[in-house]
């Protein structure tokens, strides 16, 4: 089982300058590998289908790929001492990052989704390093230590459990200081663990009225962090706007302009953490709809769906959920809204209309409420009741059905 845990660093003046330097020289070393990458598409492809007789063939060379460009870093030590200064995972990892950007923008994700041609980094577009390798016992009471950068301090608010191993630990950039991912693993737990029966289940569906609501007809209100917080990052904003480009009075405003957003984020967390734990302490299934997050993100809508958070949310759900060995089904959201969850006939209406009248049965409610009985019901499979539904598929993962 694979976790993460954050902490807070506090650096002193000298790490924070170390630091700092060695982002900015891994900053060059992307870049630079970058580049190669790109000498070698442009010098190997030819953007038209035919050639004239006589043209110049320029020479061709060996595609640079992560175990090419992995094996320049003994002569970059040699050339560049002070490169020296930084663990080889450290490098190594700046080398995987070049060649993971690259190949999302020739091949494509699994998906086949291809990204956009890589940027080079600008000075503080480059934010984090990642250690992967550490001694047998790296943290000591609020210390950590970082291969080849020292002892650190840290916030340690949550104590590690016991037969956890840190795999790496990622030191990031943000505006408010530095953090420090630990990734843990725990070979111990399995992550699939069986339940004789599930009570209790509820279906949930998100929404921009209310951020969801459940199918026993109670609901959770939306925060709206990011539209509460508007009038105050505009005046922020209207700050930066008004400043000189490369003053130091600019840097402050930014700075102070990357807290404030950082708090809205930080603020829809915890909310949506909370919000879950709710969930999972009083029920063992949560069924949910399988959104298309990124369709309606670019609606009308755009604004109020990222303002909910509904990615980062159903994500929480569902590591939770696995975490602690229970269920989370995602269902197909076709016609959810339109079929009455008690007879099963369509009755259609349209958005504006927010309540659910079935002629067919005379059966009335809220059309929220309506929807999340639906989801529940393709998620076991039978019509809302108290009784209890026996699983006998693995529990843990997002749109696994179980079996009656």
């Amino acid at each position: 089982m694979r976790v993460a845990y954050q902490y807070k660093l506090r650096l002193t003046k000298s790490q924070v300058i170390n630091i700092e330097r060695w982002l900015d020289m891994l900053r060059c070393q992307y870049n630079y590998l970058l580049a190669d990458r790109f000498d070698w598409y442009e010098r190997n492809r030819c953007s038209i289908n035919a050639c004239p007789i006589v043209c110049h063939l320029p020479e061709l060379r060996t595609n640079p790929d992560y175990y090419s460009q992995k094996r320049t870093l003994p002569n970059l030590k040699k050339n560049k001492p002070w490169y020296k200064d930084i663990h080889a995972n450290v490098l190594q990892d700046c080398v995987k990052r070049v060649d993971l950007a690259f190949k999302r923008y020739l091949k494509g994700d699994y998906k086949g989704n291809r990204s956009g041609k890589p940027r080079f980094k600008a000075k503080e577009r480059y934010r984090s390093l990642t250690f992967s390798a550490f001694s047998k016992n790296p943290i000591k009471g609020n210390w950590l230590n970082l291969p080849k950068f020292g002892w650190v301090k840290m916030i340690y608010h949550r104590p590690i459990p016991d037969g956890f191993k840190i795999k790496t630990a990622i030191v990031t950039r943000k505006a408010d200081g530095y953090y420090v991912t630990l990734s843990l693993q725990d070979d111990s737990v399995t992550t699939v663990i069986l339940s004789e029966e599930v009570s209790n289940p509820v279906g949930i569906d998100m929404g921009l009225k209310s951020f969801l609501i459940k199918s026993d007809g109670t609901d959770i209100p939306i925060p709206q962090y990011y539209r509460k917080a508007q009038k105050r990052l505009k005046k922020i904003q209207k700050a930066v706007s008004r400043s000189k480009k490369g003053s130091n009075n600019r840097k402050k405003v930014v700075s102070k302009l990357g807290k404030a957003h950082k708090k809205v984020t930080d603020t829809r967390k915890d909310f949506h953490f909370k919000t879950v734990k709710g969930l999972l302490d009083n029920h063992d299934l949560v069924a949910h709809e399988k959104l298309n997050i990124k369709g309606l993100a670019k609606t009308k809508m755009a604004k109020s769906v990222l303002d909910a958070g509904w990615g980062q949310f159903l994500s929480i759900l569902s590591t939770k959920a696995e975490n602690a060995g229970l269920i989370t089904v995602g269902v197909n959201p076709r016609n959810t809204s339109q079929n009455c969850s008690n007879c099963g006939k369509k009755v259609p209406k349209k958005l504006k209309d927010r309540t659910h009248y079935c002629p067919h049965c005379g059966y009335v409610a809220d059309r929220d409420v309506n929807a999340a009985r639906n989801i529940l019901k393709l998620a076991v499979g039978h019509p809302v009741c108290n009784k209890a539904y026996r699983v006998s598929e693995p529990i843990g993962g997002v749109g696994k059905k179980p079996t009656l």
